[in-house]
């Protein structure tokens, strides 16, 4: 996600303050010590409220979780930490991020939390792709729930079965996610599609779905630096003709050209799949969040 111009509804604002205490029952933005809280709760601090959904659903009952990025307008490009933020890492006992580039901020925070426990998704993902958007990467985020389940049940070692069970239960609802869309691959083959930016990338991998973007187009918008003309002009050629199935647009980030090729897709009858980089206003959790993702690709491609 760039610093440009977001397009967030205006119920984000006044949902955004619930967001972060909706990753966790036990949410707190209180750092206090790195030691486990008066209820036995393991503190986790994560970088974005993606992280922190998967960090509550594999710790449940037993963990306390912040996410320091839990606004849909917030850019974890971009994002310039607090002092309150610095307290709840210091405060943490297992520090969660995404990595790879796109959440440098969480580096000055890991910095003062001591001892915490400390899991980069990016790194445990090892997809061997430089596209850090790694939560799109299903078998990824299986890996990182055992990580997490693991360093949860060194941190509490009563409660290393019932962290065990939950990141199972999580797994296997990423897994049918992942199964659908094999799927939809299978149905679907030698689709293409284009894309406002790559921030899906690994979903549409695993779909075996073509990304037909001009890569200049894509690399530019992502960039924040004007799109050469002739990739507008191949992009949209792709659209006029239907070369393309769908168009995948990133709905936190709008510039003119993203609004305008969105509607030549809708115009001429090209299913639009929105996709997002934190979780939605008014979603608390990974899996519906993904589900609801597929779904929307499936309906696409229909």
């Amino acid at each position: 996600m760039s610093s440009r111009t977001r397009s967030v509804l205006a119920a984000a604002s006044a949902l955004s303050v619930f967001a972060l205490a909706a990753c966790s029952g036990g949410t707190s933005s209180d750092g206090g010590g790195a030691q486990a809280g008066s209820d036995g709760k393991v503190k986790v601090v994560a970088s974005t409220d993606v992280w922190g959904s998967v960090a509550s659903a594999v710790g449940g009952e037993n963990v306390e979780v912040k996410a320091i990025i839990h606004d849909p307008s917030a850019d974890p490009h971009s994002y310039e930490t607090t002092a309150d933020d610095a307290l709840a890492a210091k405060g943490a006992q297992l520090l969660l991020s995404n990595g790879g580039g796109y959440d440098e901020f969480f580096g000055k925070l890991t910095e003062q939390a001591g001892n915490a426990k400390k899991l980069v998704a990016y790194d445990i993902a090892a997809t061997g792709d430089e596209n850090e958007h790694v939560w799109y990467d299903l078998p990824g985020v299986d890996k990182v729930a055992d990580q997490l389940a693991a360093q949860l049940g060194e941190l509490k070692p009563a409660a290393k079965q019932q962290f065990a069970d939950n990141a199972t239960a999580f797994k296997a609802k990423v897994d049918a996610l992942e199964k659908r869309l094999e799927e939809l691959g299978t149905t679907h083959p030698g689709t293409k599609v284009v894309v406002t930016e790559p921030v899906a990338h690994y979903l549409l991998a695993s779909a075996k779905i073509a990304d037909a973007t001009p890569k200049a187009f894509s690399d530019a918008v992502e960039n924040d630096t004007d799109v050469p003309a002739d990739a507008v002009s191949a992009y949209k050629q792709l659209i006029a003709t239907k070369q393309v199935k769908a168009l995948v647009n990133n709905e936190q980030t709008v510039t003119p050209l993203t609004q305008d090729v969105v509607k030549q897709a809708k115009d001429a009858g090209i299913g639009v799949v929105g996709v997002t980089e934190t979780l939605p206003a008014g979603v608390t959790d990974y899996i519906g969040w993904m589900t609801g993702e597929v779904d929307e690709l499936a309906g696409a491609l229909k």
